[in-house]
Formats: C-alpha cells, sequence, structure tokens
C-alpha cells in the first residue's frame, strides 16, 4: 500500500492505493486560508492518515506517501519553495521532513501538476499517446509535460504554461508578473478580479453563491453554479480566461508539437467537456500547423488524479506506463 497527497489552493486530497492502483481509503479537506506551512503540513499529514485509516492501515505501515505540491519543489531534498497560492508560503519549507515525522514513512515530492500529469499519461486520458502537454485549470494555471514516454523536467521550472505571457504588460498575475496566463485564468486571480469589478457597482451572484453555500472562496463549484445561474460576469470572466488559455496552449505546442492536450485541475473538470471543446476551438486560431490539431480531452481520473499521480512516486519504475487501470 502506498499513500498520496495532492496538495491544491483550496483542497488536500489523500489517498491510499494497492499495487494495482485501486483507491483503497480517501480523504478531502479544505487547505487551511490562515496560518503558514506548518498548518498546511498539519492537515495534510491528517488527511493521510485518515484515509490510510479508511484502508485499514495505520501511516507508518504504508510503504511510502508521494504528495504533489504547487511551488518551486526540490525533489531531492523534499523541499517546497515559493507555493504562493498557499497561506504565507514565501521562503523555501522542509516539507518532506515533516510529513515524514508526522506519517512515520518516507515521503517524496513533486510537481502538483507533474504528477497529475503522469497519472493521465499512466492510467487515464493520455494513455493511447507517446507525448502529452497536461493543462491543469485550477486556482492556478499548471503544466505537465512528457515527450516520448519520459517527463521533460528542465532544470526544474519547466511546464509552467500559466506563466507563458499572452499580453506584454498585461494584468499582474498572482507570482508578480504581468500578462501571464494565470493572470486572467487561475482561479485566484479570477477571484479578486471579481472582487475589483464588484467594487466598481458590477453585479454579480458569485459572492452570494459563495456565501450561501459555506465558502470564504470562489471556489470551482461556485464558478459552476453562477453559471448555470447565467451569471453574466461569471461569463465575462471566464470567457477572457478560455481566451488565455487558448493562446498559451497554442504557443506551448507551437514549441512542443505533442500528440495530445489533456485539461485537468478544479475547475477544468467541474466546467466539463463544454469548456474543453471551447479552449480547443480558442487554441485553433494561434496553432501554427491548424491543419493538423492534436486531440485536446479532459482528464479521466477526476478529483482523484492529482493524489493517484503522487501514489506513483513511490512506486519502483514510476516513469513505466502502468498496465492496471484505477478502479474506485
Amino acid at each position: 500500500m502506498r499513500g498520496g497527497i495532492d496538495l491544491g489552493g483550496t483542497k488536500i486530497q489523500a489517498v491510499v492505493v494497492d499495487d494495482a492502483g485501486r483507491v483503497e481509503g480517501e480523504q478531502r479537506l479544505p487547505t487551511p486560508t490562515v496560518g503558514g506551512p506548518q498548518d498546511v503540513a498539519e492537515a495534510m499529514a491528517g488527511a493521510l492518515r485518515a484515509a490510510a485509516r479508511a484502508a485499514g492501515l495505520d501511516s507508518a505501515e504504508l510503504e511510502g506517501v508521494g504528495v504533489g505540491s504547487p511551488g518551486i519543489v526540490d525533489s531531492r531534498r523534499g523541499i517546497v519553495t515559493s507555493a504562493r497560492n498557499l497561506p504565507n508560503w514565501e521562503g523555501s519549507v522542509p516539507l518532506g521532513d515533516a510529513l515524514a515525522d508526522a506519517l512515520a514513512t518516507r515521503v517524496r515530492i513533486e510537481n502538483d501538476v507533474t504528477v497529475a500529469t503522469d497519472a493521465e499519461f499512466n492510467l487515464g486520458a493520455g494513455r493511447p499517446y507517446r507525448s502529452i502537454l497536461g493543462v491543469f485549470w485550477g486556482t492556478g494555471v499548471g503544466g505537465g509535460i512528457i515527450l516520448k514516454g519520459k517527463r521533460w523536467l528542465g532544470r526544474g521550472g519547466a511546464g509552467e504554461i500559466g506563466h507563458m505571457v499572452v499580453r506584454i504588460g498585461g494584468a499582474r498575475c498572482p507570482c508578480g508578473r504581468r500578462g501571464c496566463v494565470e493572470a486572467y485564468a487561475g482561479r485566484k486571480a479570477l477571484e479578486e478580479r471579481a472582487r475589483r469589478r464588484v467594487e466598481k457597482g458590477e453585479k454579480t451572484e458569485l459572492f452570494k453563491i459563495m456565501e450561501k453555500r459555506g465558502r470564504d472562496r470562489l471556489t470551482s463549484g461556485v464558478w459552476g453554479r453562477a453559471l448555470e445561474h447565467d451569471d453574466k460576469l461569471a461569463h465575462k470572466l471566464l470567457d477572457q480566461a478560455v481566451e488565455a488559455l487558448g493562446a498559451g496552449v497554442a504557443s506551448a505546442l507551437n514549441v512542443l508539437d505533442v500528440d495530445a492536450v489533456i485539461i485537468g485541475g478544479g475547475l477544468g473538470l467541474r466546467l466539463g467537456e463544454p469548456y474543453a471543446r471551447r479552449i480547443e476551438e480558442a487554441i485553433m486560431p494561434h496553432l501554427f500547423a491548424s491543419d493538423d490539431p492534436p486531440p485536446v480531452h479532459l482528464a479521466e481520473l477526476g478529483d482523484l488524479g492529482g493524489a493517484i499521480g503522487a501514489s506513483l512516486l513511490i512506486r519502483p519504475g514510476r516513469a513505466a506506463r502502468a498496465q492496471t487501470p484505477v478502479a474506485g
């Protein structure tokens, strides 16, 4: 049995899986919005312990725990730096050591979108292909790259599709730069833009829905419900998000020319096939090889994909393609 933790800007998803990749226990908790890295680490450990109990185990009995984390990840030392979508996480944090102590088992950490892309390549929508681009649309916008069956990490910063510039001198991104895809499409940036519009007198149901659902952020579910209510501001902001995603993904494809694009992440999954098709359409005007575009697929593993991908970090030979699909 192996554990996997997907650390996101709004939720922590933990799973325990067996050797065949079947999920035997799971737990989902909200990501802390206050405090700091220690509070996040404690919540992660709590989620994994609960998933292990659901599988009839103690965390110390696991072969190990893999973690998918946002930010800059030093996987060799288990250090996560500048995870800016998490509370007060500006510096470098030895997350691996903290979790290993709390869970009494070995811990491996990689970038969250890298492991989610691995999961889709091994077990999900990427299985028919040898090269894919994973685009995970949630609190931020992350990317994962697999070329000829192998991860492409570059010098450690590859796949940051959310920080491809789509407008010189454009909107301020949560990363501090301007004009990034994430400045227009990331859920955190979308919420900031929505709040500014409301302060200027624009009408929206977004924050009423948020309060009614007992949320303190505009989650993917809140955005989805706002669209169901035909909220004009939600439509307007998400239209801009799709436009930015299309330009960013097309630019990446013009360089990489992969076999397929996989759309995942909290917003990507919540908005589903209609928005995957809209992103596909938004790619086309910017795609150089437009006569032979790669297919765009929605991620198949759903909300558990990131945690399942993280669990693969513990499997020997994890880069090899798995032969057994996940069963819930």
